[in-house]
């Protein structure tokens, strides 16, 4: 009946990818039914170690991560776990052979949450922002590829430059939360608590250079059975940074910018019917 409880799993995994991030959940609908629950499994374990640095803060949140790392390498070794989010992620990483060196560089930068607050230098920023999103990229797209390494050596520099797209999107529009309330301050030699227009322009040009690389040199290549649901996830942040980049610098700290409902199933359609008229 292990297969039973590896379908419980993978609901689990399914339901904290629904309960934590519509967006994210919207566009992992959007792929193929043959890579959903891989990239589900992915999202369960990456966010619940997301949670523990981020929102525990009435426990012991180094012990957590402790144990949940120690966890994480028993379920591998064994090939089960009944905590079923590591259950569900080690299968995912058995299967598509995904290198432990990626899930270290990420549990890296999810312990660094834990005790540092400041990255000073452009090599510290760029460390911390391949350990905690180019390597979830890389996770993706080993799942996308499904064994072709070719296509991955290919792909993987644009891979990296989306997730690191999608996470300085993040911090810009978490700037408050990170800054007041968890003491992080992210982009190197940047006052956040004075934030001008031309420091905020330049983060801005930083990410949308990313974005243009990652799609002209990535989603426009993916396999058919992920292109579209990628897409979409760019589309998303895409729009996120246009609204931040409306933002006046002085009051960025201040404005909370989401995509509306509405607007979410506006960029569905639209984008739909470009990929099926292969503008895309």
């Amino acid at each position: 009946m292990k297969e039973l409880f590896d379908s419980v799993s993978n609901d689990c995994s399914k339901l904290v990818t629904k309960k934590y991030s519509t967006s994210f959940s919207l566009a992992v609908n959007m792929l193929s039914p043959k890579i959903r629950t891989d990239i589900y499994n992915i999202y369960g374990f990456v966010r619940f170690a997301d949670e523990i640095v981020d929102t525990f803060h009435d426990y012991d949140k180094e012990l957590l991560m402790e144990h949940f790392e120690r966890d994480y390498y028993l379920a591998k070794e064994h090939g089960i776990s009944l905590n079923p989010i590591l259950n569900s992620f080690q299968q995912t990483v058995s299967k598509y052979k995904i290198p432990d060196a990626m899930v270290q560089a990420f549990l890296k930068s999810m312990k660094a949450d834990l005790f540092k607050t400041e990255y000073e230098t452009k090599e510290e920023y760029d460390a911390y922002i391949y350990g905690s999103a180019d390597v979830v990229g890389l996770m993706c797209l080993k799942v996308f590829v499904d064994g072709d390494d070719k296509r991955f050596e290919e792909l993987k520099n644009a891979a990296m430059r989306l997730g690191s797209a999608f996470q300085k999107v993040n911090f810009l529009r978490d700037l408050k939360d990170d800054f007041e309330v968890l003491n992080r301050s992210y982009f190197p030699n940047i006052n956040l608590g004075e934030l001008d227009a031309a420091s905020k322009e330049l983060i801005i040009n930083e990410i949308e250079a990313d974005f243009d690389f990652a799609y002209q040199n990535g989603i426009l290549k993916l396999p058919a059975e992920a292109k579209f649901g990628v897409y979409m996830a760019y589309r998303y942040y895409r729009r996120l940074l246009k609204k931040l980049k409306k933002v006046p610098s002085e009051k960025i700290m201040d404005t909370r910018i989401r995509i509306s409902d509405p607007m979410k199933i506006n960029l569905l359609a639209r984008s739909y019917v470009k990929y099926k008229l292969n503008i895309i």
